[in-house]
């Protein structure tokens, strides 16, 4: 979803090849992405992995994801990076805690800590965005990883705790080209779910 709603920002056109997790293992995909996972971008003789590495790539080659103006670009790649190791880490934890441990013994004494943990992230968020719509003045690629990671939460309830947070991921998702990206996401996953 990250890549597409790049994509969709900068205008530029792509082609999505899906990939089996079986496949993911096999040493054409491993060729790609060594660690046998999703995404990938290949663009003429470039192959990349990693969401944030294909959305910094895209940024810095296409208008419209980085300010032009050096500090602020700078800014924007920290907020990037800041989604995926200071916010992300927490939030997956939690999220796969709450699909994968529900059965174990630990799990009700588990679950607040990893709740708490999300909370003071969600926090010194809400604190630096304060009243702005955008994280560093205009709309970023650092405001489109966070708000993909915030997205992340809908089902612990916990951005409800937030609504400057939930307010903001509303206005990324309102963005036409988040909306064009999710339509074709969603598609893909119509598609291949059982009738």
């Amino acid at each position: 979803m990250r890549l597409r709603w790049a994509l969709e920002e900068v205008g530029q056109p792509y082609d999505v090849r899906l990939v089996s997790f079986a496949a993911m293992k096999q040493p054409t995909h491993l060729a790609l992405h060594p660690f046998g996972q999703i995404p990938t971008y290949e663009d003429r003789d470039l192959a990349l992995f990693e969401s944030g590495a294909i959305v910094l790539h895209l940024a810095e080659r296409h208008d419209g994801l980085l300010p032009r103006e050096a500090n602020a670009r700078a800014r924007a790649i920290a907020w990037m990076f800041a989604a995926l190791n200071t916010l992300e880490q927490p939030i997956v934890e939690l999220g796969m805690a709450m699909l994968f441990e529900r059965d174990r013994s630990w799990y009700a004494e588990r679950l607040p800590m990893l709740q708490d943990r999300v909370r003071v992230r969600l926090g010194e968020l809400s604190r630096r965005l304060g009243g702005a719509d955008w994280l560093d003045g205009a709309f970023s690629a650092g405001d489109l990883m966070m708000v993909t990671v915030l997205r992340r939460l809908s089902a612990s309830g916990l951005l409800d705790e937030y609504p400057d947070l939930a307010a903001y991921v509303a206005r990324g998702e309102a963005r036409p080209a988040f909306k064009r990206a999710f339509a074709a996401q969603l598609a893909v996953f119509r598609a291949a779910s059982p009738h």
